[in-house]
């Protein structure tokens, strides 16, 4: 497709070769399923870290990993929410993303198992995520890290609870944030960027998809103006968390999370890049695509920049 990395071409022939059928058709439980049994397959083997724990915060499970070259006392810390349309994916399936970010960043990365919808709608996933963050600022000594410099990040959903867990830190209502960390983030519920029309079908992610996500994960339109759902829409950024955006070019959510990003830019910090050649989801497959990999040390370097100039300013 004109365009296209070579790389995400070749995903996607692979996948219209194989023909599955589309999320549409299938219940949450079996979409679970499905994206458990295959995500793998485009995943390079996990990089060893310095550890790996796991912990329960009110009945949240949560995975944790130390990077390599992480100090044992005032490392800076990541709080990781996975993808998945907030219906399926965990800590288990980015393990691979979290894994390489604690060792580029020289970090302690943490990734709650928050509630997914349906059986878990709008907006309890969140509210675990941000008992999770509460919890992991209140015991920063016994995670060797330091209270000031926890930033929260994920992909796609994950980024949609990434950048609203960073205006709720702003007014107060979690911790503060050091940082936030978004790659190609969910950010309106409208779904009427013009993005939904160039790449609605044949680029991955679908906007009959999307959709589907949505109805499952939110009572109704009514909740589309919430702020928790469409950060997109909050009054104001002024203040938030300075920002490191990553977008893809061919992707249903570029324009959302490119007119997200130059709020940020305008009203707070952000540094943004986008791989224009790219799909939705491709972070998530460094076996398949090289970009991936360039994007999350794209990332972690943009991350120490933020720190950095939080630091002279």
């Amino acid at each position: 497709m004109n365009g296209l990395d070579a790389s995400a071409a070749a995903h996607l022939a692979r996948m219209a070769e194989v023909g599955l059928p589309p999320l549409t058709d299938l219940s949450a439980v079996e979409a679970r399923r499905r994206f458990a049994e295959g995500y793998a397959a485009d995943q390079n083997p996990h990089v060893a870290v310095a550890a790996r724990f796991e912990i329960t915060v009110d009945e949240v499970q949560v995975m944790g990993w130390r990077g390599n070259g992480a100090p044992s006392s005032g490392a800076p810390a990541l709080m990781y929410l996975h993808g998945g349309g907030w219906l399926f994916g965990s800590p288990e399936s980015h393990e691979g993303i979290c894994r390489q970010i604690a060792n580029l960043a020289k970090a302690v990365v943490i990734a709650p198992d928050y509630g997914l919808a349906p059986e878990a709608p709008f907006p309890a996933g969140l509210n675990d995520c941000a008992a999770v963050l509460r919890h992991i600022a209140g015991a920063a000594r016994e995670f060797g890290i330091d209270p000031q410099r926890i930033a929260v990040g994920g992909d796609s959903a994950g980024g949609n609870l990434a950048a609203v867990l960073a205006l709720m830190a702003r007014d107060g209502d979690v911790p503060p944030l050091a940082a936030q960390l978004l790659i190609y983030p969910n950010t309106d519920q409208g779904q009427t960027a013009d993005s939904f029309r160039r790449y609605g079908q044949g680029f991955g992610l679908s906007a009959a998809e999307m959709t589907w996500f949505r109805d499952h994960y939110l009572h109704g339109p009514e909740q589309f103006d919430d702020w928790r759902a469409s950060p997109l829409r909050a009054k104001s950024l002024d203040e938030v968390a300075p920002a490191a955006v990553v977008l893809a070019g061919h992707d249903i959510l570029h324009d959302e999370g490119a007119a997200y990003a130059a709020r940020l830019e305008r009203e707070s910090r952000a540094v943004t890049r986008t791989w224009p050649g790219q799909i939705h989801g491709f972070v998530s497959m460094d076996r398949r695509i090289p970009e991936a990999s360039e994007a999350l040390k794209w990332l972690c370097s943009a991350w120490a920049w933020l720190e950095a100039a939080d630091q002279a300013d």
